[in-house]
């Protein structure tokens, strides 16, 4: 599936400090990044808190970082305000891109290519239905400036042995104690009929035991969705409620 990226916001980040720089800002590790390839990361605030989601890739002697278009002014400004003293330039490229996914692992792991527009919006329920099986998140609905890392699918591209950034500290002391207390997870809901984002997630034991973000009918029925659960009852193949309907607890990225 020929995802459209057209639309996303993306910066072409060069200067002699470019790769110290987004070391020191972003979670991704720009110093083992290699050229040609890319990584997904955010930039925190200093607690931690996802300020945007961002792809990093390394091309030549400059990096492409590309993010959601309503993230794109957001992003740059976030760049140029901790650009003070360092020797880097932001430039902004437009034209037609794409992004090339087969399957919920494809989602994160598909780079995003210059020059060729997609044939697929992101609205196409067949777009969405990978999406959300994949857990790629969309900024606003299913991750925000609440929202630490690593109760996301980030987390599986987080770096324990790179240096500092900011926010790494919070970040690194969760991991060290093993302690989040919510993680984005999918789920399987019986029924296909719309559910509300924001809809509580109810367990037998925890009344509000999480809350959706996103949801999509699958086309066979049923509904699948993501929701924060809470760390008591996000075990895979968990029963968890939600708008009163039963739904089965899936890992991301949930491959059929």
């Amino acid at each position: 599936m020929k995802i459209d990226r057209s639309a996303w916001g993306r910066l072409r980040v060069t200067g002699s400090d470019r790769v110290r720089f987004l070391q020191g800002l972003t979670t991704v590790n720009t110093e083992t990044l290699a050229d040609g390839a890319h990584a997904w990361g955010a930039i925190l605030n200093p607690k931690g808190r996802v300020l945007t989601v961002i792809d990093v890739a390394r091309v030549g002697e400059s990096f492409l970082i590309a993010c959601e278009g309503s993230l794109a002014e957001k992003t740059q400004a976030l760049l140029e305000r901790y650009a003070v003293m360092d020797d880097v330039t932001f430039e902004p490229l437009n034209g037609p891109a794409h992004v090339h996914w087969e399957d919920p692992l494809s989602v994160w792991t598909a780079p995003i290519v210059e020059g060729d527009a997609g044939d697929t919006q992101d609205s196409d329920p067949r777009a969405e239905r990978l999406r959300i099986r994949g857990g790629f998140l969309r900024y606003g609905d299913d991750v925000d400036e609440d929202n630490f890392p690593f109760e996301t699918p980030l987390a599986q591209f987080l770096d324990y042995k790179k240096g500092c950034y900011v926010g790494q500290e919070p970040v690194f002391r969760v991991h060290a104690q093993g302690n989040s207390a919510k993680m984005l997870r999918a789920l399987a809901i019986e029924g296909d009929a719309p559910i509300a984002k924001g809809a509580i997630v109810k367990h037998a034991s925890k009344d509000k035991a999480g809350e959706l973000t996103s949801s999509v009918a699958a086309g066979d029925g049923t509904t699948i969705a993501l929701a924060y659960l809470h760390r008591t009852v996000w075990d895979v193949g968990g029963i968890v409620e939600v708008d009163g309907r039963k739904a089965t607890v899936h890992e991301l990225p949930w491959e059929e």
